[in-house]
């Protein structure tokens, strides 16, 4: 039978990792932790009381995607369907949390795995390098364990922002190459657009980039912009408490503004709902969505990231950062499926609760 491990488990548990890895175990301490207070499920094979295998599925982010960190079979076990009843229940437990997809990495000299995993429907879907400790490749799978949806997906490249405050430049590019594919992404490139759309220059601290920026940045490079923002005052301004700092960001503010008028850039002050957002989508347009990370990564900060498709269930966001302190890696932040309701309430930042998007396209009869 399945059940949940507890954590009188823990010796058996240890046992079990020696036995079936070599480099890669997760110790004592790690066990303790995903038992008692880890965003994670671990579950166990028994019978007649003797452990046969486990299977560790983490939670990590407030997303749709769900992670097969580790599993393993006891030598005497193998062979007799028990690592297959462990990824069903993995599945069930992981749609017991919300999570449409699961995704796992397996050693590329690990065929009886890549073997039991093909077998139960997953796709291998990208190679990463020198992934383990001794410098062997991982193949990444991932599987829909909600089989009802499927997911059209536009093609929007992925971008990963080099430093910790240009995630709205990073997704801007995205966004633009989606739509016009021989532009080449760099860190120039982010740099460039990070001086020239962000809302803030002071010597103490990197200043963010708030949507008249980008939209301004998007429009100087030929594309079609719409601005979505439901405050009327100097956004992000609650985000600093030196007076001299407000005042320059309500002149920069100002000054961009008026260059939007200029411009003739729509900037509506009110919100689009998610089906609003669909729409657009459907039209051929790209939004950029600004984000608090806190529901996440737990940090209080504001985050964009480009919209990459929906269906029925999930939006998906290209996410320029990639959290390697958490074990996450690029393929992470591709795609991410993120349920209707909690994009909605992560759409918000902030006591005023700011919500903001930038809609890019191309220009009416281009190409």
């Amino acid at each position: 039978m399945v059940r949940a491990a507890v954590i009188s488990d823990l010796s058996a548990l240890l046992r079990l990792e020696e036995a079936c890895f070599e480099t890669d175990r997760i110790n004592r301490r790690q066990f303790r932790y995903l038992l008692t207070r880890g965003r994670a499920r671990v579950l166990v094979a028994e019978a007649s009381a003797i452990l046969l295998g486990y299977v560790l599925v983490l939670f990590s982010r407030a997303t749709s995607v769900a992670r097969l960190y580790s599993i393993a079979v006891s030598e005497q076990a193998r062979g007799r369907g028990v690592g297959r009843l462990l990824v069903d229940a993995a599945e069930r437990v992981a749609w017991e949390e919300d999570r449409a997809y699961m995704r796992l990495e397996i050693r590329r000299d690990n065929l009886a795995s890549q073997a039991l995993f093909e077998q139960a429907g997953y796709r291998r879907f990208g190679v990463l390098s020198d992934y383990y400790e001794d410098h062997m490749e991982a193949l990444r799978y991932e599987k829909l364990i909600a089989p009802e949806l499927k997911p059209e997906l536009k093609r929007v490249p992925f971008y990963e922002q080099t430093l910790d405050f240009t995630c709205g430049p990073s997704s801007l590019m995205m966004a633009m190459q989606a739509l016009r594919p021989s532009l080449e992404l760099n860190r120039t490139l982010e740099l460039r657009v990070w001086r020239e759309s962000t809302t803030i220059f002071m010597t103490s601290g990197h200043g963010g980039c708030g949507p008249l920026g980008l939209a301004l940045a998007a429009h100087r490079r030929g594309f079609e912009v719409e601005v979505f923002v439901n405050d009327t005052g100097v956004l992000l301004v609650d985000s600093v408490r030196s007076p001299e700092k407000k005042e320059v960001m309500r002149l920069v503010h100002e000054d961009m503004l008026a260059e939007a008028e200029q411009r003739g850039i729509p900037i509506h002050y009110e919100t689009l709902s998610i089906a609003d957002l669909q729409a657009r989508w459907d039209a051929g347009v790209v939004p950029l969505v600004l984000i608090s990370s806190y529901r996440i990564y737990q940090e209080k900060f504001p985050h964009w990231v480009v919209i990459t498709g929906f269906d029925e269930h999930f939006v998906y966001v290209h996410d320029p950062y990639v959290d390697y302190d958490n074990g996450e890696t690029t393929l992470d932040s591709i795609d991410m499926p993120i349920q209707r309701d909690e994009l909605r309430r992560m759409a918000r930042y902030g006591r005023v609760g700011l919500q903001a998007v930038v809609l890019v396209s191309e220009p009416r009869g281009h190409g």
